[in-house]
């Protein structure tokens, strides 16, 4: 049986081990033993101070182990102020590598600045050596004597790393070009103008400085396919003869819905002034009969007149033989 001393020793040694395991997590003694191997002098107390303030010295120390062999000037405080500002590490000792082969002008407070303000600085200095070119949609616009064209340009552009912080995207230098290339068509006296010579587009555009305030430089701007699109003009045309119509008809229904509305009025009329005839006409029996009661009409003088109007009626009758067949029809 293990005696009480031998319990001791055990569990003595268990604790050391224990000890051990923590220090050895806890202090990256092997990233130490690289960085020395690497020639980069880094102590043991910077990488214990990188684990309390919570930056993993793995990225610390590769990165600058990686600079240190490419011949950068970096120390350990500015990739670890650059790691706790929310900064890439490796891709801004990428740039900078990268930028130092290309002989690009890059120092590390302006890579770190272009990182943090959300661009991808080694993906610009990689433009930076290798243009980029830009398609933009399809652009339409319309000469002067109406025809559309459809054109499409390419657009050559290198980053511009002074720029890159606070100048405007790929979205600005397409809008851009699109405005040109509007502006170049529509001065055109003829779209034959622009088909003939649609380099004519691209140098106009050029020499507008389109890049300013941009995070590129534009290099060169090339008309890539244009085609004939809609004939505007005829077709404005034709649709202001159209609204033209439109209007002339309408000012017509106006002038024949005014005209029906006067012939009702002048029937209302009519009918208004029948009823006075039929109202005066009602009005002689009742002139006769008072000149019978006062005497100023005798009995003869009614005969005489009804003689009148018969004989009257008999003239109308023989003038107009038909009045009689045309009153039997309505009988019938």
């Amino acid at each position: 049986m293990i005696g009480l001393g031998g319990l001791s020793f055990l569990l003595l040694l268990f604790l050391v081990v224990i000890f051990i395991v923590v220090l050895f997590s806890f202090i990256p003694v092997g990233l130490w033993i690289s960085a020395l191997a690497a020639g980069v002098k880094v102590g043991i107390i910077t990488l214990v101070g990188m684990r309390l303030r919570r930056v993993p010295p793995a990225t610390i120390v590769n990165a600058l182990i990686k600079a240190d062999k490419a011949g950068l000037n970096i120390t350990v405080d500015q990739l670890e102020a650059h790691y706790l500002a929310g900064g890439n590490v490796d891709r801004v000792v990428d740039a900078l590598i990268a930028a130092e082969r290309a002989n690009i002008p890059l120092i590390f407070e302006r890579a770190a600045a272009i990182d943090l303000a959300g661009r991808n600085v080694l993906e610009a200095v990689q433009m930076s050596v290798n243009p980029k070119v830009i398609e933009t949609p399809v652009i339409s616009a319309v000469a002067k004597d109406g025809i559309e064209l459809k054109a499409v340009a390419r657009v050559t552009v290198r980053a511009n790393i002074d720029r890159l912080v606070g100048g405007a995207g790929e979205e600005t230098v397409i809008a851009r070009v699109g405005e040109g290339v509007v502006t170049s068509v529509g001065s055109a006296e003829s779209h034959k103008m622009v088909l003939e010579n649609p380099d004519s587009i691209s140098k106009t555009v050029l020499s507008k400085g389109l890049d300013a305030g941009t995070a590129f430089e534009i290099l060169s701007i090339d008309i890539a396919d244009v085609d004939i699109g809609r004939n505007i003009g005829a077709q404005l045309q034709t649709d202001q003869a159209e609204a033209d119509k439109n209007i002339a008809q309408a000012k017509a229904e106006e002038r024949r819905a005014m005209a029906v509305a006067q012939e009702q009025e002048m029937k209302a009329r009519v009918q208004e002034m029948r009823a006075k005839v039929v109202e005066a006409e009602a009005e002689v029996p009742r002139a006769m009969a008072e000149a019978f009661r006062s005497g100023r009409l005798g009995v003869m003088d009614y005969y005489n007149m009804q003689n009148v109007l018969a004989d009257t009626k008999m003239r109308e009758a023989i003038s107009n033989p038909n009045s009689g067949k045309e009153k039997e029809k309505h009988i019938d």
